[in-house]
Order: C-alpha cells, then sequence, then structure tokens
C-alpha cells in the first residue's frame, strides 16, 4: 500500500502543472464517459425498462442527491486561498450535508411507492453518490492545495474500479440490484484507498475544525447550496416530468438523446476548470482587464465547439446513438429534432457554468440565488405542460429554455460586477 501510495502521489514538484493538466483531464473524461457507459450498459443488458430505472436513479434522483451532500461548497474551497476555513471545517459539513442526503433520498422513496426493485436500485445509486459527494471534498483540498493531478487521479481510479465492478457483475448476472450492491462496495474501496489513504501522506492539511466554524461555513455556503440545488432540478425538471407522465423506456429513450450534454459538460469542465484559481487571484489582485479577457478566450472556446457539437447531433447523432443503443434503435430515429435541442441547452448550460463561476469568484452569490430561484420557478411551470403536450421533443424545448435563460441572466449579473468593480476603481 505504501508503494502504491507513493506512486499516486509521484515526486514532488516535478512536472506539477503538466500532471495537474493531464490528470484533470482523464479524470473529468473517465468521470463523464461513466454515464454515458453504463446507461448504454444497463438498456443493452437488462432492458429498456430498467435502463430507464437506472436512468433514473444514476444521472437524476441520484445526482440530486449528490447536490445536497455536494452542498455547493466546491467552487468555495478552491478558491478559499487565504485559507479562511480548514480542511478539517469543510469535511466535518460534508459529513452533515451527506447524512442529510441519504435521509432525503430514503423519504423520497417512501412517499413514491415505486417498485422493490426501483427502490432498492435508486437507494443505491444514492449511497454511491454521496460517497462520491465525499470523495469531492477531499479532491477540493487536492486543488486547493495545488495538486490538481491528484483530484484527477482520484476521479479516474475510482470510476474505472466501481464501473468494472459494476459491469462484470451486470453482465454475469443480469441482475440490476446485484451490480447496484457491487458498484457501491467499490465505490467505498475507491473512496478509502485513493482520497483517505493518499490525503494523509500530504503535508500541511489542517485537520483541525474550530468550535463554530462548521456552522459559519454554512452561512457562508447556504446560498450556493440552495442554488445548487435549484441548479440541478432546472438541469433534470424534464428528466423528472418524462419520469412522472410517461414509461420507464420512455426515459431510457431521453436519457439517450441527453447524454451527448455529458460531453458537453465534459469539454466545458477541460476549459474552465484549470482557470479557476488563477481567475479568482486575478479579480483578487484588481486585474479586471486580465479576468474579463480570460472569461472571453473561454466563452469563444465553448462557443467554436457547440457549434461543432450541433452540426455533428444533426448529421451523425441520431446514427451513433442507434448503434449504442440498438434496443431502443426504433424510439430514437424520431428523436433528431429533440437530440439538437438538447445539444443547444448543452451548449447554454455550458456557458452558465462559466458565468456561475465566475459569480461565486466576485463573490455575488446572492444573485446567483435569486436567478435560481427565478428559472427554479419557471421550471416548474413548464417542464410538465410541455413533457405532456410534446412528450420528448417537448422535454427537450423544456431544458433549453431553462438553461438559456439561466446563462442570459448570470451573463448580465457578471457585466454588472465587472462595470461596478471598474467604476469603485476611479
Amino acid at each position: 500500500m505504501e508503494a502504491l501510495l507513493h506512486l499516486i502521489i509521484g515526486n514532488g514538484e516535478k512536472n506539477q502543472e503538466k500532471r495537474n493538466f493531464i490528470w484533470n483531464i482523464i479524470g473529468s473524461f473517465l468521470y463523464a464517459f461513466a454515464s454515458m457507459v453504463l446507461s448504454i450498459a444497463v438498456v443493452q443488458i437488462a432492458g429498456e425498462d430498467a435502463g430507464g430505472i437506472f436512468t433514473f436513479a444514476f444521472t437524476t434522483f441520484g445526482q440530486h442527491m449528490f447536490m445536497v451532500a455536494y452542498f455547493g461548497i466546491r467552487p468555495f474551497q478552491i478558491t478559499d486561498t487565504g485559507n479562511q476555513y480548514s480542511f478539517g471545517d469543510y469535511l466535518g459539513l460534508r459529513h452533515i450535508t451527506c447524512a442529510a442526503a441519504m435521509a432525503t433520498g430514503f423519504g423520497y422513496v417512501m412517499i413514491n411507492g415505486y417498485t422493490f426493485e426501483k427502490t432498492a436500485v435508486v437507494l443505491l445509486m444514492v449511497a454511491y453518490k454521496v460517497i462520491d459527494a465525499l470523495a469531492d471534498t477531499y479532491e477540493a483540498e487536492f486543488q486547493r492545495s495545488g495538486r490538481l493531478y491528484l483530484t484527477g487521479k482520484s476521479n479516474a481510479f475510482r470510476t474505472l474500479l466501481s464501473v468494472s465492478v459494476f459491469l462484470t457483475v451486470l453482465a454475469s448476472t443480469k441482475v440490476l440490484v446485484t451490480a447496484s450492491v457491487a458498484a457501491v462496495a467499490a465505490q467505498i474501496a475507491g473512496f478509502l484507498i485513493f482520497d483517505v489513504l493518499v490525503i494523509r501522506k500530504l503535508p500541511e492539511i489542517d485537520w483541525i475544525s474550530q468550535a463554530g466554524k462548521k456552522f459559519r461555513l454554512f452561512k457562508d455556503n447556504a446560498l450556493l447550496f440552495l442554488s445548487a440545488v435549484l441548479d440541478f432540478y432546472i438541469f433534470s425538471a424534464s428528466k423528472y416530468a418524462i419520469e412522472r407522465c410517461m414509461a420507464d423506456r420512455d426515459m431510457a429513450v431521453y436519457g439517450a438523446i441527453f447524454m451527448p450534454t455529458s460531453v458537453i459538460n465534459l469539454v466545458a469542465g477541460f476549459v474552465i476548470r484549470p482557470y479557476l484559481t488563477k481567475l479568482a487571484l486575478s479579480w483578487e489582485l484588481g486585474e479586471v482587464k486580465r479576468y474579463v479577457r480570460t472569461i472571453g478566450q473561454l466563452a469563444g472556446i465553448i462557443a467554436a465547439l457547440s457549434v461543432l457539437a450541433v452540426g455533428g447531433a444533426w448529421f451523425l447523432g441520431i446514427p451513433v446513438l442507434s448503434l449504442l443503443y440498438s434496443n431502443i434503435g426504433y424510439a430514437l430515429r424520431e428523436c433528431r429534432p429533440a437530440l439538437v435541442m438538447i445539444i443547444i441547452g448543452g451548449a447554454l448550460n455550458a456557458y452558465m457554468n462559466l458565468f456561475y463561476y465566475a459569480l461565486v469568484i466576485m463573490k455575488l452569490q446572492p444573485f446567483i440565488f435569486t436567478i435560481y430561484g427565478i428559472v427554479g420557478a419557471l421550471a416548474v411551470l413548464i417542464s410538465t405542460p410541455f413533457v405532456i403536450s410534446g412528450g420528448i421533443f417537448g422535454g427537450a424545448l423544456a431544458y433549453t429554455i431553462l438553461t438559456g435563460t439561466l446563462a442570459a441572466m448570470f451573463g448580465l449579473v457578471v457585466l454588472f460586477g465587472v462595470i461596478k468593480k471598474v467604476r469603485s476603481k476611479h
């Protein structure tokens, strides 16, 4: 184990910036790729109804409970370059939020009256995602200490371990519940090895949490937490509407055409994440022109990639998805307009994430929460009616309207904050 930990951590500062870049790409890619592989595998191995159950459990409700456990803290933690709070403070609060997420998940399945299989799979995927959120605290600390490569390695190795175990058990048993149990066990093992044991080998990690600090951290991040939960509700409102109004197999189809948004979010993560600490330092030092220029460069890259994504979706999207999801290929043939609409919505979501991080760095969290509240109310109003009237395309249209509204409102507040900062200097 000592040899393994030494191999993971590597040799001090040697080539650290290069390692940060490479391992961030590898970890982010595998993490995003896992959702695609698992959803496809369940549909192909266990059938379209099981695929719909898993899609909802893993990518929708399970991920929503991840956001509850996540508490919106990561952007705050990785930009806390002055060490206002210790790692012990962040970890202590995350223990509380993880317990709250598990309790919420249990309550949700109890009031919905699901079958035994759906109840078990949903709860197990909630557990899987909650462990992921706990690991995120360690990975954020890796990044805050300048070791983004350890974050990438943890993402990569934990994902490979849990996905491999899940697929092996699913292929041999064809039982989704059994495979889900195995995946949770593998996730726990990966968390212990690649996060807990690794961080204990690092110097200058402050494990002490002083009295009252967790409560102060809670207050500092309460709006970010509510914003994160609302954000994911907005992102998933169309999925909830389809799960509520249509059959499990329709959820599998919608999950299939929604899958390419993971690629867009992955690319956005590649582009944005390495620049967050630099953006934070630029803003703190008052280098407004540099700050704006960096955001503009990131926005331009996202725009170019989005054009490529929309073109690829129109010409190649349905043939490729039908090949991957052969069990539901008959239903995908009618979904090209919905797929393109979702790709556009995914591009707008990438812009929303860029502006969101900018607002966190600018300490404009109250505006974030207000905007999420407005768009969250809009999601409640339009998602179910759109699905009832338009089916899968209606869900895609609702998703694009919501992400576009968020991106536009966040962008306007970023502009407002920059103008205010410039005026304050003159």
